[in-house]
This record gives structure tokens, C-alpha cells and sequence, in this order.
């Protein structure tokens, strides 16, 4: 009996330990997805983001990455940097313009037609990938053949390497073509339409991808969160941030300079500092010189009496100087022109009140710092007693409404005029008129 005991218990070990060996297994097995969201401005720092994410995906074993993409466009260089990584991942990528109503406009079609699966929510759009350039006239198309059949040739040649309509990633440049998610698959440019990521993973399960068949339905799915440094790179990257922090900064500056000791040099120096971090140091030398130019006439104006010519003069220098500052136009901001003109206003709208308000805070300063003191004011003006004011008798006399103690080396009685001559602590010192 007791053997039988041990056979049976043994029996019941080796079946536990078969069941723990096929459930880890199966963990192991479990696919994950790494979602990437970009929702944005593709800028300086994004391709960084997408770097740092494959590596994640390749270190902890994600079977696809999947970028979801919101984004109106950015810059040129940055979207060929992100296009050449997702084609040297050795990781199925997916581009998924996502949620519902997102567009992925200029830099992010490039990206989404470059992707290994491509796939847009209900209700989304691309397109709009004809550059632009700011110019004397405003914001203008580029009409340069050798720019727009490079970008032609681009976004073909990567339509083609994922069969997909070549034609038609022609006409998102050369006619600003828009298409939404239906007629993006009916024309052939993606392959899926899915309400959510879940959705999108049981639609693509069993595609082959890079080699690779996969197993998403089900998968497990983890988001990708940017270390601290790169996500507040991506915030000062911003265009609309980097040129308020440029603002702020140069108007510190100016405050500081008309105002030393306050502290509002070294905090002008830090924005300015991140400002041009954010930019990528793709400082425009037509820039730099209207804000020195703008700085100067705010510095005359300072020296002036009141609000005239030369602190306007600066203001727009400085405002403008600050848009140039920023690099706007195409190939460093690849998106469309309405988006632009949106980020102009934004950039001109706050740093035009900072400037207005600054300029109001130095008119005060300076106002303040001529002004006469009350003392020197008072000196020779007329009071009238209103007690006996004698040698050893103060008294009280009424001066503009107010009432002041006062003394005086002679007799003189009440309701007498008399001159203020001077000031002894908190009493006046007066004479007879």
C-alpha cells in the first residue's frame, strides 16, 4: 500500500511538472506588439524615438512594432532617417494612421507607404504632400522640377517595394491628392482598414512580413514610453515651444539688460539655449540679425522718455526674426500650408502680446527710474496750516488733500499759506509765504 502511495505521488509530480512545462512554454510563445504613437510634429528628435523603439522591440523580443501615426508632417530629413529604419528592421513594422479622424499628412504618408503592413482607421486621411516654402508672398508651392521629382521618386519607388499603388503616391505631391481610408484601399495604397489596434492585429495574423509570419490575433500589447531626456526633447523640438522659448529668451535678455539684478538675463540665456536645442541648431543668419537689430532699437527706445518709433521698430524686428529663427519651410518642414500658416499664428500671436507687455513693463521701469523723487517734488510747493505752528510747536498743515507735520523757525498761525522748504525725516520743514 505504501508503495502504491509513492508510485501515485510520484505519478502526480511528473503530470504537475508537465503542466508547468507547457504553461511556461505557451508564455513564452506569446507574442507581444510594441504601439509607438506619433502624434505630432515629425521633428529633429522623432527619428531618435523610432531608433530608440526598434531597439526595444529587437531587446525585449516584440514580434512587430506598430506606429500609429497623427501627425501633419515634419521634416524631410527625418522622415527619409525614419523610412531608411524601419527598412533596415529586421522587425515587421506596421503604419496605422489612427484614431479615428487622425490625419498623416506630407512626411507622414511618406512614412505610412513605407511601412511593411499599412493600414488606416475609419474616417482618417493622407495626403497633401505637395511641399511648400515660405517666400516674400507668403507660403508658396515649390515649383522646382529637380525637388519635386526627387520626392516623387521617393515615395514611387517605396510604393513599389510594398506593391502599392505607385501611381497614386505620385499624385499625393504633384496634385496634393487626399484620400480617405476607403479609397486609400480601394486604390491600393494600404491594406487594411480597422476601427482599433485589437482589430488591426486579428486582420493582419497570418500575413507574411519580412520573412516572418505573424501571430498577432491575440497578442499582448505593450506601449513604447520615451526615456525622460527624449521626451523632453521632443517637447522643446516642437516648433510652436521652440519659438515661444526663443521669444522668451530674447526678451529676457532685453528685460535683463534694461533691468540688471533681477535674474531675467540668465533665465533669457537657458530658453534661448533650449530654444535653439529644439531647433536642431538650424539657426537662420537673416534671423540672428534682425533680433540683434530688434534688441538694439528696444536698447534706444530704453533710453528714450516714452514709447515711440524705436520700440515698435524693435518689436517687429524681433518678432520676425523669430519666425526666421525657426525653420518653417520645406525641406525642414515638410507639411502642408494650411498647417503652417497655423503654426505662423501661434507663433506670432503670443510672442506679440510678451512683446507689448515687456515693452509696457520697460516703459514703467524707465518711467519710474526718471521720475522725480516726492521729496524734490514737494520743495517749493504751497501749504496751508491748519494748527499754530511754532519754533517748538509742530504742527499740521494740509497739502494736497493730505495732511503733513511740519515745523517751522518762525511763528505762523492757522490757516496761513506757507512754503514747503525742506524735509526733516517724516515732518516738512516750512516758512511763512
Amino acid at each position: 500500500m505504501k508503495v502504491n502511495q509513492v508510485l501515485y505521488l510520484i505519478l502526480l509530480l511528473f503530470l504537475i511538472f508537465i503542466l508547468l512545462s507547457t504553461s511556461s512554454a505557451s508564455a513564452s510563445s506569446e507574442q507581444k506588439v510594441l504601439v509607438l504613437e506619433i502624434s505630432d510634429s515629425i521633428t529633429p528628435v522623432t527619428d531618435d524615438i523610432v531608433e530608440d523603439a526598434l531597439s526595444v522591440v529587437v531587446e525585449e523580443d516584440f514580434s512587430v512594432l506598430l506606429i500609429t501615426l497623427n501627425t501633419p508632417g515634419g521634416g524631410l530629413d527625418e522622415t527619409l532617417k525614419i523610412i531608411e529604419l524601419i527598412e533596415q528592421s529586421e522587425v515587421p513594422v506596421i503604419g496605422y494612421v489612427y484614431p479615428e479622424g487622425a490625419k498623416s499628412w506630407s512626411a507622414g504618408t511618406l512614412i505610412l507607404i513605407s511601412t511593411d503592413v499599412a493600414a488606416m482607421a475609419p474616417h482618417t486621411i493622407i495626403g497633401s504632400a505637395q511641399p511648400v516654402e515660405m517666400s516674400a508672398g507668403g507660403i508658396e508651392p515649390v515649383e522646382d522640377s529637380k525637388v519635386v521629382n526627387a520626392l516623387v521618386a521617393v515615395a514611387r519607388e517605396k510604393a513599389r517595394m510594398h506593391s502599392r499603388n505607385e501611381t497614386i503616391a505620385e499624385r499625393f505631391i504633384t496634385e496634393n491628392l487626399n484620400l480617405n481610408a476607403e479609397s486609400a484601399l480601394d486604390a491600393g495604397v494600404i491594406e487594411f482598414v480597422s476601427q482599433t489596434i485589437e482589430d488591426l492585429l486579428i486582420q493582419v495574423d497570418g500575413e507574411v512580413v519580412k520573412e516572418k509570419e505573424l501571430r498577432t490575433e491575440g497578442a499582448q500589447i505593450e506601449y513604447y514610453v520615451p526615456s525622460m531626456r527624449l521626451a523632453f526633447m521632443n517637447l522643446i523640438s516642437n516648433p510652436v515651444i521652440s519659438s515661444i522659448l526663443l521669444m522668451l529668451g530674447i526678451y529676457g535678455v532685453v528685460l535683463g539688460i534694461s533691468n540688471p539684478g533681477v535674474g531675467a538675463e540668465i533665465f533669457g540665456i537657458i530658453a534661448i539655449t533650449l530654444g535653439l536645442i529644439g531647433t536642431g541648431f538650424d539657426v537662420n543668419t537673416a534671423a540672428i540679425f534682425l533680433v540683434l537689430v530688434g534688441i538694439g532699437l528696444l536698447a534706444l527706445e530704453l533710453q528714450a522718455p516714452g514709447f515711440g518709433i524705436f520700440g515698435i521698430s524693435g518689436i517687429i524686428c524681433i518678432i520676425v526674426g523669430s519666425i526666421l529663427l525657426v525653420p518653417l519651410s520645406y525641406p525642414h518642414f515638410y507639411t502642408p500650408a494650411e498647417f503652417q500658416k497655423t503654426v505662423i499664428t501661434a507663433i506670432v500671436a503670443p510672442t506679440l502680446v510678451i512683446g507689448i507687455i515687456l515693452v509696457f513693463v520697460i516703459y514703467k521701469v524707465i518711467e519710474i527710474r526718471h521720475k522725480k523723487p516726492v521729496i524734490g517734488e514737494m520743495i517749493g510747493d504751497v501749504a496751508k496750516t491748519i494748527d499754530q505752528i511754532a519754533p517748538e510747536k509742530p504742527g499740521f498743515v494740509r497739502y494736497k488733500g493730505e495732511y503733513w507735520k511740519a515745523r517751522a523757525d518762525e511763528l505762523i498761525e492757522k490757516e496761513e499759506k506757507v512754503e514747503i522748504i525742506g524735509k526733516d525725516g517724516a515732518m516738512l520743514v516750512v516758512k511763512r509765504v
